[in-house]
């Protein structure tokens, strides 16, 4: 803990650098140290002496002949090493103040799943472009789709198709079902027709057929009231929600990314999942 005579302190700036943050994400320890050294020019004598560990255990890690599996290590070199929370949340571990408080609250700005909340979608809008240009898998829920995905101008269309035929990325597009008993409740809430939002729907489908000679595409009918608008691609998604006062993309907009524990991220990774196991294939 912060205080120890033991503990070596870093520069605030080095835990937000992308090679330690991703280290922490990976509970690689033995990529920590190797930062801990860069960064501090501590020995390896003198990171074992901070997080309680010989010499010789600390080579080891280092040079990847041994693995740190246990909490209690975790926690000890979380100590050692003074790490802020937002370290200890991306290594999987509760905040310092949750530990001594025995709370388990801590602010949302220090979880490191959510990394960013916009406005809108369109507030969004570049920095989605640029994840699911670089994406291999993409995971659309939506209602219809057209904006999104289903007309030349929309969001993620041009995204799609890859140099070289777009080998290698994968769509997946959930489409509220146009005969089902949610359409209607969706259309009333947004003020439109049950007829209009139906052939959207029918629309987005026929024009993601054009794309299934450059990429992978997969739509699916989904017959549930929608209510979490996600763009994933790959390890980060793009969240929103429906309600009856806006649509999807009026809603604010949070970034969300994969950590080792977070539970956000995987929560709405299995919901996409299980819409997708009760759902109708149709493209």
């Amino acid at each position: 803990m912060a205080g120890l005579p033991t503990a070596i302190e870093l520069p605030g700036w080095v835990w937000e650098t992308a090679e330690l943050r991703q280290a922490l994400r990976r509970r690689d320890m033995g990529a920590v140290f190797r930062c801990v050294q860069q960064y501090s020019g501590a020995s390896q004598a003198r990171i074992g002496a901070a997080v309680d560990m010989a010499q010789g255990r600390v080579n080891e890690i280092i040079n990847g002949r041994r693995e740190v599996s246990r909490l209690d290590v975790y926690e000890r070199i979380a100590d050692g090493l003074d790490m802020p929370d937002d370290a200890r949340h991306l290594l999987g571990l509760a905040a310092g103040r949750e530990r001594r408080s025995g709370g388990a609250a801590f602010d949302l700005t220090a979880f490191p799943e959510v990394v960013r909340v916009y406005a809108s979608q369109a507030s969004a809008s570049e920095e989605i472009r640029q994840h699911a240009g670089a994406a291999r898998e993409l995971d659309v829920p939506a209602v219809r789709g057209l904006g999104l995905i289903g007309l030349n101008n929309s969001l993620l269309r041009a995204c799609l198709p890859r140099e070289q035929g777009g080998h290698g990325l994968r769509v997946r597009l959930l489409l509220l079902d146009p005969e089902s008993v949610a359409i209607a409740q969706r259309a009333a809430e947004v003020g439109e027709s049950v007829e209009s939002l139906a052939s959207g729907v029918r629309l987005a489908e026929a024009r993601l057929r054009e794309l299934t000679a450059t990429c992978d595409v997969q739509v699916y009918r989904y017959g549930m009231l929608p209510t979490w608008r996600v763009i994933r691609t790959d390890t980060t998604m793009f969240v929103g929600a429906f309600d009856a006062g806006w649509e999807g993309h009026e809603s604010a907009c949070y970034k969300v990314m994969e950590t080792p524990h977070g539970p956000l991220y995987r929560g709405f990774r299995r919901m996409v999942e299980a819409i997708i196991d009760g759902a109708e294939r149709t493209v």
